[in-house]
């Protein structure tokens, strides 16, 4: 059975940073591209980055770019995403997402979520 932990949500200042994690258990994790997706308040899910199963690649929205991160460690079955210079419409529910096969680069491929983390920006 997939579970899909997050966390390292909370509130930030506008310009600060946040570094969430998702920690993996019920498959093997080294397999999967794994990926984040955001909710924000009356607004449709949104893919927000993508990491394939071996790190050979990466992708991000166009609104993130330059400013998230993110990265996995096959070891620890964990996934991250760092956060800098966060802004007010970054503010969001965070979902940690597990693609259906080694590469990702959409929302759609995703096929196993976690339950989310909220991140607010705010001063």
């Amino acid at each position: 059975q997939v579970q899909l932990v997050e966390s390292g949500g909370g509130l930030a200042q506008p310009g600060g940073s946040l570094r969430l994690s998702c920690a993996a258990s019920g498959f093997i994790f080294s397999k999967y591209a794994m990926g984040w997706a955001r909710q924000a308040p009356g607004k449709g899910l949104e893919y927000v980055s993508g990491i394939h199963s071996d790190t050979s690649d990466t992708s991000y929205a166009d609104s993130v770019k330059g400013r998230f991160t993110i990265s996995r460690d096959n070891a620890k079955n964990t996934v991250y995403l760092q956060m800098n210079n966060l802004k007010p419409e970054d503010t969001a529910l965070y979902y940690c997402a597990k693609a259906r096969s080694p590469r990702v680069r959409s929302l759609h491929e995703f096929s196993s979520w976690g339950q989310g983390t909220q991140v607010t920006v705010s001063s």
